[in-house]
């Protein structure tokens, strides 16, 4: 049995591992706000981009002279997987799961004979692909110590994913990131890319549900400066995703660490009075004794 000292010693240590845990939470839930409040105010923006490139691929799928942003290079020996995660941890399973998202898709690809490389985003996806795919990571970013993301940020991910295509390092580019939901839910998302999407239509219906449009200058300056900008647009929005599910996560995290420290703590004071009141006992039998062997 430890010793009332010892008992005294482990209730402090986990009421100041409360403590920390409690600002920890009501951090995150101040930082939440803010991201959430970007997250959705970008969702609007790059779904009407994506949908109108998705539209914009189907009209122009034949034109072998299409940018390689909008329909890829024609094949798909070589994937690349962009892994978004955070820098940091005490966030539940936010990162693994992502992590496990990538090495699933990553494997999958392998058993159908492709090649894979894998782009980091974020310090934690890194080292936890780095133990089984270290020599497939071909690029990594992290933004520690920033307080916020920038667009600026986003584009320069886009401007090195654009250049890599350019020298034709990869086919088809995927996304793999955490989407936010709610505080308590995050979704792990996949998303491609490069080539871009098509739009779910059934065959029948493609030449009528789709819209039709007329260039003016013409098609290649116009597209030249709109799909750099559409992909830092969704590597943004899966930026700010990502972080507001960062937030929610850890917030969620450290409500159920900072409960389970005050569980431990009536744990611990229950066995401290119960050791306390046996020490006690022992004295008074051990003085009653002396007195009736007087």
């Amino acid at each position: 049995m430890p010793s009332l000292k010892a008992l005294r010693i482990r209730i402090n240590s986990v009421r100041s591992t409360q403590k920390i845990t409690s600002a920890m939470k009501m951090v995150a839930a101040s930082k939440l706000r803010r991201a959430q409040v970007q997250a959705e105010a970008a969702r609007p923006y790059a779904e009407r981009m994506e949908r109108m490139l998705a539209e914009l691929a189907v009209s122009i799928a034949g034109n072998s002279a299409a940018p390689r942003l909008l329909i890829g290079t024609g094949g798909d020996t070589t994937q690349l997987i962009v892994a978004v995660t955070a820098d940091r941890g005490l966030c539940g399973a936010f990162n693994s799961n992502v992590g496990r998202a990538v090495r699933t898709l990553a494997r999958k690809h392998e058993i159908d004979g492709k090649k894979v490389k894998i782009f980091t985003v974020g310090r934690k996806g890194r080292d936890y692909l780095r133990r089984e795919f270290a020599d497939r990571i071909v690029g990594e970013v992290s933004f520690a110590g920033r307080r916020r993301i920038e667009f600026a940020d986003a584009a320069a991910i886009a401007e090195r994913i654009g250049g890599m295509l350019h020298d034709g390092e990869f086919d088809v580019c995927t996304i793999v990131y955490n989407r936010f939901r709610s505080v308590i839910s995050q979704v792990t998302t996949e998303t491609r890319l490069i080539p871009a999407p098509l739009p779910e239509v059934a065959p029948a219906a493609e030449a009528g549900s789709l819209a039709v449009y007329e260039f003016e200058p013409d098609q290649e300056d116009i597209l030249g400066r709109l799909l750099p900008r559409n992909l830092a647009i969704q590597l943004y929005r899966a930026l700010l995703e990502s972080a507001a599910g960062e937030q929610g996560a850890r917030m969620t995290a450290m409500d159920s660490a900072t409960r389970n420290a005050g569980d431990m703590i009536n744990r611990l004071t229950l066995n401290y009075n119960r050791t306390r009141q046996a020490n006690i006992t022992k004295e008074l039998i051990e003085i009653i004794s002396g007195a009736e062997a007087v």
